[in-house]
């Protein structure tokens, strides 16, 4: 037997060494392990008793244990408890069955105790001649009793006022009273834009070098607000599952169901067909063409453009330079550089308002999914009103160029172009919503303003010159 053992123990002698150097590796990675994790351990239990001792009633959170996708939290009892990670989810209150005290703390209200008091000490007085009085006062305190016995729970009451205000948010149709289809309808045509557009229509007319005719005014400015009318119709007809989520626009008619979409859809296609009609037979056929192509650019295009891309604002700019022209084209007939420079005027002026006005709605607009420059590029948005601002200087200077007013023009609007390039520059330096609202602002007034002022310095057209100067009398001739 001896001499069979000898191969086995040759065989382990040649593997001593290297068996005892790898347990020995082992073991001091081991401990290199246990000594890296002991400092950390100690920080973590000094936190947790520190916080344990703070606070003992309310409960502890052991954030350095999240690895395990639980969420452990400890009582004053120092009992350890698991619970999965919380959903979101509607909660109404949350009562540890173990302990009372929390219960009592949230949610129940201390009752009246002399109500029992004066129950309790009725057989005391039995003896005695009851009068009137403590009659009804008994018969009040067991009609209470009983009261207070039938009354809901407190946690009951919670729960019905809650269900109550989900249910108040929730959507719901509202029926149409007749008596607010009027209030309806201007605001699913945007009544203020609307005004905007036929105003700038109707100061196209009024600056074209020709004789003023009232009825090719009116029918040209009626025209041009019914199609402004139908574009905006049918632009939030298209737009209402976006402008649900949007603080801004959450309140127009189609998103709070106060109108049908087919009582949209045809008031804005009688809005549209009746208003390009009129400005095709009752003014010229290039004034309707003209506002027939402003409704399909706002429609078809801007619109769409709105979720897809930032050029939807240079878009938005072409359709809003228009409405001057179709008051340029209503009086004389035929599109001149005095039309493309009231465009200009209109599409600049349009950078920065917009630009400064979705400035302070960025979050509205990310919300409904549109990308705006203001939510995309805020340096382009910032650069761009810049940009534009500065140009209404030099469309100013060029308005006497092409005979549209006299040379006073570019001097008395000086003032008003240099100081909204100013709050421009501040908008692009500083960037906040405060430089962003008096930009805005200002542009609100100085539209109306440059406007004014091109009507006040236009040039006189040829038959007042004629007129002013009459030719000199032709000499006698035998």
């Amino acid at each position: 037997m001896g001499s069979n053992w000898k191969p086995v123990l040759f065989f382990c002698s040649m593997y001593k060494t290297p068996c005892r150097k790898l347990s020995g590796l082992v073991g001091l990675s081991v401990k290199q392990k246990l000594v890296q994790n002991v400092t950390r351990c100690n920080q973590t239990a000094q936190s947790l008793n520190h916080l344990h001792r703070i606070e003992p009633s309310s409960w502890l959170t052991y954030q350095h244990l999240s690895f395990l996708k639980r969420q452990y939290v400890a009582k004053s009892s120092c009992e350890l408890h698991q619970h999965a990670a919380p959903k979101q989810a509607l909660v109404l209150t949350i009562v540890d069955e173990r302990d009372d005290r929390v219960e009592r703390r949230e949610h129940r209200i201390p009752t009246i105790d002399p109500v029992v008091t004066d129950v309790e000490a009725q057989p005391k007085i039995s003896n005695l001649d009851p009068t009137t009085e403590d009659v009804a006062v008994q018969k009040a305190s067991i009609s209470s009793t009983v009261m207070t016995s039938d009354e809901t729970p407190p946690l009951q009451v919670e729960m019905d006022e809650m269900t109550e205000s989900h249910k108040e948010r929730q959507w719901k149709q509202l029926k149409l009273d007749v008596s607010d289809l009027g209030d309806i309808y201007a605001r699913l045509a945007k009544i203020r834009l609307t005004a905007l557009v036929v105003a700038t229509a109707a100061a196209g007319y009024a600056v074209a070098p020709v004789p003023f005719d009232p009825v090719v005014f009116f029918m040209s400015s009626l025209g041009t607000g019914l199609a402004s009318c139908a574009a905006n119709s049918i632009n939030q007809y298209f737009e209402v599952p976006f402008d649900s989520n949007m603080n801004r626009t959450k309140n127009r008619p189609l998103v709070r169901g106060q109108i049908s979409p087919l009582h949209a859809v045809s008031f804005a296609l009688a809005c549209g067909a009746s208003g390009v009609t009129l400005l095709t037979l009752a003014v010229n056929p290039l004034t309707g063409f003209l506002g027939a192509f402003n409704i399909f650019l706002y429609t078809c295009c801007y619109t769409p453009l709105k979720r897809l891309s930032i050029t939807n604002t240079w878009v938005g700019a072409v359709v809003g330079a228009i409405p001057p022209v179709m008051g340029w084209t209503a009086a004389t007939g035929c599109l001149e550089p005095g039309a493309l420079l009231l465009a200009g005027f209109l599409y600049s002026w349009q950078f920065p308002h917009f630009n400064a006005l979705s400035w302070n709605l960025r979050e509205d607009y990310s919300r409904g999914g549109y990308r705006m420059m203001s939510v995309t590029h805020p340096g382009m948005c910032r650069r761009v009103a810049l940009r534009h601002s500065l140009g209404l200087i030099g469309l100013s200077v060029l308005a006497p160029m092409v005979d549209v007013t006299t040379w006073t023009f570019p001097a008395i609007s000086l003032p008003i172009n240099l100081y909204i390039s100013y709050l421009a520059f501040r908008f692009y330096r500083k960037a906040d919503r405060s430089s962003a609202r008096k930009l805005f602002f200002c542009s609100l007034w100085h539209l109306p303003m440059l406007l004014l002022l091109v009507l006040t310095c236009k040039k006189p057209h040829r038959d007042q010159e004629d007129a002013a100067h009459p030719p000199a009398a032709l000499p006698l001739t035998l």
